[in-house]
């Protein structure tokens, strides 16, 4: 193999294929990136059984093949290479790859010449699901819900976010059993007959990561029962899905509250992030709030530190209430709030709560409170 190809151009492909390179690999072959050249492209592949991920560049082949290389080592090269150009060729029958750049080469060694093991090249998909949606959409959709997440320790169907398809409209909820977030949103061409997958929050969070296209891009999805893949541009991104079955989320959201709360967004977070400053230090990370009168007073207490308290201006449409939430679960939220105010609904204090854009019925955020002693 001997290609010649941009500098930028392998970067970038390296810093994508590599997210799904393994760390800790059940296998060394699972630690390389798999380079194939052939007419005028270079694909890189990188997987480690749950995460795949395909790249292609232009290149100019001069010689076809295929290598594999220890994805550390090459992507760290690569970036320290002191020209635009990099020329990329294997010596012949020897064990290594010859990198070089100006002035500088190296010889990397490959990885599967004297094993034999072979790297799980990825196969596309082939769905009875499939449909289209725009990058933007796709990564809102994900902004909205995958913070909600449980982490690794959770239940496995709390580890992702469940996307549900519906006749010409997506729905994409979380939930780690004390928060759950929901967007619904239209989209034309989807018939998906209320069909549900749980995908990877990781996987979501590589994928938001790797949308950074600033002119809308279409997104082609493709779903089967056990897999999920996403192709764009010169980029195809496949995943494992969670198997299980997602809670009725329908039964979770309260269908009326009788306190109705307008905040404005960027006051009241950051009068959040004060109160909490107290409160952090504790195992549950408690903020009062007290909605009265025309205002809301936040107030946090720890024993071996002291306390903290502050009021923001609100609009109040029904009775005082005073509740109590982990801070975190508050701020996760207003993070992801795209309005300059919101809607903060209640009903007691021990009764679950629900944040809301303003004049925006997509989405909604549901949050247990916190039993306090006082």
């Amino acid at each position: 193999m001997k290609i010649n190809c941009l500098k930028s151009d392998l970067v970038q492909a390296l810093h994508i294929a590599s997210r799904a390179a393994a760390n800790k690999p059940q296998t060394p072959i699972l630690s390389g990136i798999y380079l194939k050249a052939e007419q005028d492209e270079l694909e890189l592949q990188a997987t480690d059984y749950s995460l795949s991920v395909l790249c292609r560049i232009k290149a100019e082949v001069k010689e076809a093949g295929t290598v594999i290389i220890s994805g550390r080592y090459l992507q760290e090269v690569t970036r320290n290479l002191p020209a635009d150009e990099v020329i990329i060729e294997t010596a012949g029958e020897e064990n290594k790859v010859n990198i070089r750049s100006g002035s500088a080469s190296f010889q990397l060694l490959v990885m599967n010449r004297e094993t034999g093991e072979e790297f799980p090249t990825i196969h596309r998909l082939e769905g009875k699901v499939t449909f289209t949606i725009n990058d933007m959409l796709l990564k809102k959709l994900i902004r909205k819900t995958v913070f909600s997440c449980a982490g690794d320790d959770g239940r496995p169907v709390f580890t992702g976010c469940m996307l549900e398809l519906g006749e010409n409209n997506v729905k994409m909820v979380a939930t780690n059993t004390h928060r759950l977030s929901f967007i619904e949103t239209p989209l034309e061409g989807v018939n998906g007959e209320g069909r549900q997958f749980i995908i990877p929050a990781r996987v979501l969070e590589e994928l938001r990561q790797t949308l950074n296209s600033e002119i809308p891009e279409p997104i082609t999805v493709t779903c089967t029962y056990s897999e999920i893949s996403f192709e764009f541009e010169n980029i195809y991104l496949k995943s494992r899905l969670i198997e299980g079955q997602f809670p009725d989320y329908r039964r979770v959201i309260p269908v009326d509250f009788a306190t109705r709360v307008t905040l404005t967004t960027a006051d009241f977070m950051a009068a959040v992030n004060r109160v909490s400053l107290i409160a952090r230090a504790s195992d549950y990370n408690v903020v009062k709030l007290n909605f009265s009168g025309r205002e809301v007073r936040l107030t946090s207490n720890n024993p071996e530190i002291g306390q903290a308290e502050e009021s923001v201006p609100a609009v109040i449409d029904g009775p005082d209430v005073t509740i109590a939430f982990n801070a975190a679960y508050i701020t996760d939220v207003l993070k992801n709030i795209d309005t300059k105010s919101f809607y903060f609904s209640l009903s007691e204090s021990l009764k679950p709560a629900a944040v809301r854009e303003k004049d925006n019925e997509e989405f909604i955020y549901i949050i247990t409170p916190v039993r306090t002693q006082h």
